[in-house]
């Protein structure tokens, strides 16, 4: 092998040695509250009418994926919940922790 291949390989080997691994992107938790405005069982996610989180967003309503399928089978459309969000530096974010505070309407 000629002398400019071993180094070009060397470079590589020593670069890829110090290369740190990839980060986990850190969770973030906050409290919700809001109503329950629509349900989709295919995708697990649910349409909340939820209020301001202080310090993460304003009132709002959107879709909330909830990953837990137990979590998940105790809503009704027009349930009032509290539920954990659980946001991660990447953008991806779900519910978990839902409790129900006072029963809406059958599915």
């Amino acid at each position: 092998m000629s002398r400019i291949l071993i180094y070009a390989l060397l470079i590589v080997v020593l670069t890829s040695c110090g290369r740190k691994p990839e980060s986990v992107a850190r969770q973030h938790h906050y409290r919700l509250t809001g109503r329950v405005i629509a349900l989709n069982a295919k995708d697990h996610t649910a349409n909340i009418d939820a209020a301001a989180i202080p310090h993460f967003m304003e009132a709002m309503t959107m879709e909330y994926p909830i990953k837990s399928k137990a979590d998940f089978d105790k809503l009704h459309i027009g349930d009032q919940i509290t539920a954990t969000v659980n946001a991660s530096d990447d953008g991806l974010y779900d519910l978990s922790d839902v409790q129900r505070l006072s029963k809406g309407t059958a599915r």
